[in-house]
């Protein structure tokens, strides 16, 4: 797997090669101070994941996501935490807040690495063929698969694609999040941002801004919360504290 860095400070760059130098073994292709010069390399080079600064003269990092392919895997690096939400609206893999810790940033990697073999084997075209009250009906390589709901512990949407985040395993199937979440039972799947539906049997905790299942963090978006706080608590929590 390999990466490039877009930020336009000097000494930011040099501090993140160092940083995935240390976190990982993916091969840095190349750093960059400006969006646009990045794009051009871009033009001629495949490229696997991004580091993206996102407050940068001439054109923003959120501006540059935009622009890019679908299957660009893309992790925002910024001083700035009022950006996290449109991140994942533009599919983010992860939102590092600056000084980025070592343990956060390996963390990143390595859902890029995940979801980059996920992505690399979407030929397989696993999809959702029907459901009943208590499962779904998985097509992969013309055979049928069960997925109980009660294994499902949350749902992300990653470009064309969902991510089934199970007890056991991750699965990716040819499917948007909205069509997904419309095959589930509405008393147990939430959707809590653009990017993710949430079982409510597997949260552990929440606050304002995040949801957390395991040792996932799942952002809960502004537009999803109220619903969420009155759903999920029955009405008994002030939003404002």
């Amino acid at each position: 797997m390999n990466c490039i860095i877009i930020d336009d400070e000097p000494l930011a760059r040099a501090e993140m090669r160092s940083l995935i130098k240390e976190a990982s073994t993916i091969e840095i292709l190349g750093d960059f101070s400006n969006a646009l010069t990045a794009l051009e390399f871009l033009k001629t080079n495949d490229i696997d994941l991004i580091f993206l600064d996102i407050e940068m003269p001439l054109v923003t990092g959120l501006e540059f996501a935009e622009q890019l392919p679908k299957q660009s895997l893309i992790i925002f690096t910024t001083a700035y935490s009022q950006y996290a939400l449109k991140s994942y609206e533009l599919d983010a893999i992860d939102y590092l807040l600056k000084p980025i810790e070592k343990h956060r940033l390996e963390k990143a990697i390595q859902k890029a690495e995940l979801y980059n073999q996920l992505l690399s084997q979407s030929t397989i075209k696993n999809t959702i063929e029907s459901n009943t009250n208590d499962f779904l009906f998985i097509k992969s390589d013309r055979r049928f698969y069960k997925l109980n709901f009660e294994e499902i512990k949350f749902i992300e949407g990653l470009k064309d694609y969902v991510v089934i985040h199970t007890k056991t395993q991750k699965l990716i199937t040819a499917m948007n999040l909205k069509t997904t979440h419309q095959k589930l039972p509405a008393q147990n799947f939430l959707r809590v941002s653009k990017s993710y539906v949430v079982n409510i049997n597997f949260i552990d905790s929440f606050d304002n801004h995040n949801i957390f299942v395991d040792e996932s963090e799942i952002p809960l978006g502004e537009v999803f919360r109220a619903e969420f706080f009155r759903i999920y608590s029955g009405g008994s929590l002030n939003l404002d504290n």
